[in-house]
This record gives C-alpha cells, structure tokens and sequence, in this order.
C-alpha cells in the first residue's frame, strides 16, 4: 500500500500532478499555504495508490514524496 506526502510549503500550486495521477486521487483542496495557493489534496479512501510516484516525478518544485507501506 501507497500514499503520497505533500510538503505544503513547497506547493505552488501548478496542479500538474492533478493531471498525472492515473487514479485521479489528487484533487484541489480548501487549505491554504502560505504563499496563498490552495493545496493538492491526496483523496485515497479505498487504497487505490499504485505507488507509480507519477506525480512526485510530474512536480517541479518537488514538493511531492511517494511512501510505500507494506
């Protein structure tokens, strides 16, 4: 099982990784960093995160690590 982390700080908001998840589990949120931009939300309920790290790899500002629970 996989999940993604998102440094909140380093986000600014491109949304790039938005589009690279091919499970669709990130989404625009309600929280706001500091910089003013809403942040990525990863939305996983149903443990459906390949652990591909896509979107870690689609972010420019590496702002997205992958970690993988066995």
């Amino acid at each position: 099982m996989s999940h993604i982390v998102i440094d909140k700080e380093r986000c600014k908001g491109c949304y790039l990784c938005i589009e690279e998840c091919p499970k669709k589990l990130l989404k625009v949120g309600k929280d706001v960093n500091s910089l003013g931009v809403h942040l990525v939300e990863f939305d996983d309920p149903n443990h459906e995160c390949l652990g591909c790290a896509m979107c870690a790899t689609r972010c420019p500002d590496m702002a997205i690590t992958e970690v993988y629970k066995g």
